[in-house]
């Protein structure tokens, strides 16, 4: 019998998923070094879905990550951390942008090591609901610098601040967003309604047909049908993985809709 170690055993598992899904990774694995004391990381220190990245990390899905969890569980901090560790702006937009407005990210990403696949990725971007408007700020002052060239071009050719909320978000990933990149987004329903969720969904099919791999932070049910997807909890023992129908915002959803009058009866009884 050949004994492996837990490493080892991971790299086999890691492997099985990259040769199922038929895809090479843009990132494989991200790490919290032992040399990342919690004194160097602010407030994520005590966010026990950080804790769990020590060690041998976490491993990507080839295409798809969702990381899911209740408000304060980490799951933004998670991928606000992973989207500056690959080097995105932490307000959000591509590793092109720079602009600040308020530092208020923890210093989590400065210190997650991330361990990139045999591919580079040609594109990326991070796309936060809280965000966009600051990127559609940005993107208006660049295009008003002489030289700039078609800086709105690649977002639809007008002005995000002319498109609704939800109507911004689906023209940076129908637009701007294109094959062989790598997307973070934290909590991209927020801005959508459930149809415009059916068409971000289809949306990111199609890129990760043409090479692309995302990292996202939902509550959304609609999201987190994407087949295959890898789903990840956070809560206060770390990270777990969970199929689709024990992810909290798809069961919590299935229990309302079986019987809305009831659920809603219970929930505003008098104790």
């Amino acid at each position: 019998m050949v004994h492996r170690s837990a490493r080892e055993r991971r790299e086999i598992l890691r492997g099985i998923r990259e040769r199922a899904s038929g895809s090479e990774p843009l990132v494989r694995t991200v790490r919290l070094p032992d040399g990342a004391g919690d004194d160097l990381l602010g407030y994520a220190a005590a966010v026990p879905a950080v804790q769990a990245l020590r060690g041998d990390g976490l491993d990507l899905h080839p295409e798809v990550t969702f990381l899911v969890g209740e408000n304060g569980s980490g799951k933004s901090t998670l991928v606000e951390a992973i989207a500056v560790a690959a080097g995105l702006n932490p307000e959000g937009g591509s590793s092109q942008m720079r602009m600040s407005t308020r530092v208020s990210h923890a210093p989590l990403g400065d210190h997650l090591q991330l361990v990139r696949g045999g591919r580079r990725p040609r594109t990326d971007f991070f796309l936060r609901a809280e965000s966009v408007f600051t990127v559609a700020t940005e993107l208006d002052r660049i295009a008003e610098e002489p030289y700039a060239g078609d800086v709105l071009g690649p977002y639809g050719g007008v002005s995000l601040h002319e498109l609704s909320h939800g109507e911004s978000f689906l023209a940076i990933a129908g637009n701007r967003f294109g094959g062989d990149g790598f997307y973070v987004l934290d909590e991209p329903e927020a801005a959508l309604s459930a149809q415009n969720q059916l068409t971000l969904l289809r949306r990111i099919h199609q890129l990760v047909r043409e090479g692309s791999q995302f990292v996202i932070a939902t509550h959304s049910p609609l999201l987190l049908a994407y087949p295959g997807a890898r789903i990840l909890g956070c809560d206060e023992d770390g990270l777990r993985e969970l199929a689709y129908d024990d992810a909290p915002a798809v069961a919590l959803t299935r229990s309302f809709l079986a019987a809305p009058e009831r659920f809603v009866d219970r929930l505003l009884a008098d104790d």
